[in-house]
């Protein structure tokens, strides 16, 4: 009898583990990386957020070109933003039509958008605030 409730309590904890692996395996997460001029940073962020992204992350960073080429180029700013923006999956590609579209229609906005998959992500309330999920952080704390 003992022996069958054994089996009964893995069996039970073996279907949780698929629900949970299931239900994270179809909300995978990535990793949105913009670059864009600084001064069109906090447009860019904006339009991101609108993505159900609940975290980014901006950095400063500087073109690699030198003053003679950028203005060869007709280009007048150096100065760049990377912002590292973490965006579900099924969020991806309306996001990169979106931010392209941006990238030409508006003036000096110019900008280079890619993503990255993210294959693993330690903790469900860590899923939970990264997939701006609060379901799924309130199942954690449970």
């Amino acid at each position: 009898m003992a022996e069958e409730k054994s089996r009964k309590k893995k069996s039970s904890s073996q279907k949780a583990v698929q629900k949970t692996t299931q239900k994270v395996s179809s909300n995978r997460l990535e990793l949105l990386i913009t670059i864009v001029n600084r001064q069109k940073a906090e447009f860019f962020v904006d339009l991101i957020q609108s993505y159900d992204v609940n975290m980014q992350l901006i950095a400063r960073a500087e073109g690699t070109a030198n003053a003679e080429m950028l203005r060869a180029l007709g280009l007048d700013d150096a100065q760049k933003v990377v912002i590292f923006s973490v965006i579900k999956e099924e969020k991806v590609k309306e996001a990169l039509t979106d931010i392209e579209h941006k990238f030409k229609t508006i003036k000096s906005g110019k900008g280079i958008a890619y993503t990255v998959p993210m294959t693993s992500i330690i903790g469900v309330a860590v899923y939970g605030f990264l997939s701006n999920n609060e379901r799924a952080a309130k199942e954690e704390k449970k």
